[in-house]
């Protein structure tokens, strides 16, 4: 597995409807399928670039897929593994909407936000949002969130606030220590939504 490739950008072109992006990699020109979304990041030509990287082996061919952080790569790596989920559409629903945005309607059930993507239907959504919700969820029993109450938050709202914010990257005490926070700062209840908790956490993290 390669995680991460660090190297120059040597140049981007498009193949089709995919991105490419070539990185020089102490003289080794690497092509990488990027997120097209991505592109719009993406330092000059012959500047310096580190893209996290997700390997994929088929019968035919092998391709180094390109992510802008470890949480997206991450995510790519779970949607595939949805069933009738390939990787074209996992770059898509990456591409179409901000992690963030695509992570909480995941963990939130909402198919009409997964539904903007082209490609993917209202059982497409439904799949998704199933499969990986208990996916997320047992990632969330491994950091040991579960055991674990905020006063102010009702069990589901915790779960779907922890999830997100676990899928974003951040890890399960930092997570704590937010909600906790927040909590005792008085200013969100139980009655607030998940959102709102969730870009209060992300704006404390970031102090």
């Amino acid at each position: 597995m390669i995680g991460y490739l660090s190297g120059t950008v040597a140049g981007i072109y498009k193949a089709g409807n995919r991105v490419i992006l070539l990185l020089d990699v102490q003289g080794v020109g690497y092509e990488v399928q990027i997120v097209p979304r991505m592109q719009g990041t993406l330092p000059p030509v012959g500047e310096p670039l580190q893209v996290f990287t997700q390997l994929q082996v088929r019968d035919d061919r092998i391709v180094l897929y390109g992510f802008s952080s470890w949480p997206q790569r991450d995510l790519f790596a779970q949607l595939v593994g949805v069933s009738g989920i390939g990787s074209q559409l996992a770059i898509a629903l990456l591409d179409t909407l901000e992690l963030h945005d695509l992570v909480q309607a995941i963990v939130g059930g909402n198919t009409a936000v997964l539904s903007k993507t082209p490609g993917v239907g209202k059982k497409t959504a439904e799949r998704i949002a199933l499969e990986l919700k208990a996916k997320l969820s047992e990632w969330r029993q491994q950091a040991g969130l579960e055991t674990v109450a905020t006063s102010r938050l009702t069990p589901d709202l915790q779960e779907e606030v922890e999830i997100t914010l676990l899928a974003l990257g951040y890890t399960g005490s930092e997570v704590m220590q937010a909600l906790e926070a927040i909590a005792t700062e008085g200013k969100l209840t139980e009655t607030d939504s998940a959102e709102m908790w969730i870009k209060d956490a992300i704006a404390w993290l970031s102090r």
